[in-house]
């Protein structure tokens, strides 16, 4: 992974480190040196933007631990609480990963 540079936002490295590799919010929160929750604020901005610029926030989505369940229809990105179908609160942190749109053309 890249490491922090200065002379780019925190966004604009959050965009360079996720499309090298798919992270977590708290693997970004390690390598950028910022809180969790502050990740989350920054990738809901970054989606916007990166239409923008054809590209796309990829989200690997939630995933229950005990049953399987995936929360492939939520649009938030924050943790939900529990599980609709085992009410299991063991719940698999999502991934996010730039997609350049290279693939697509």
């Amino acid at each position: 992974m890249t490491p922090r540079r200065t002379d780019q936002t925190i966004r604009q490295q959050i965009i360079g480190v996720l499309s090298e590799k798919a992270l977590t919010a708290r693997d970004l929160s390690r390598v950028l040196g910022i809180r969790e929750r502050e990740v989350y604020d920054h990738l809901v901005h970054i989606a916007r933007s990166l239409s923008a610029q054809d590209k796309s926030l990829v989200t690997m989505p939630y995933r229950c631990l005990g049953c399987g369940y995936v929360f492939d229809k939520r649009k938030r990105l924050t943790r939900p609480g529990r599980c609709p179908r085992c009410r299991g609160e063991r719940i698999e942190e999502p991934r996010f990963q730039v997609d350049t749109g290279a693939a697509r053309k």
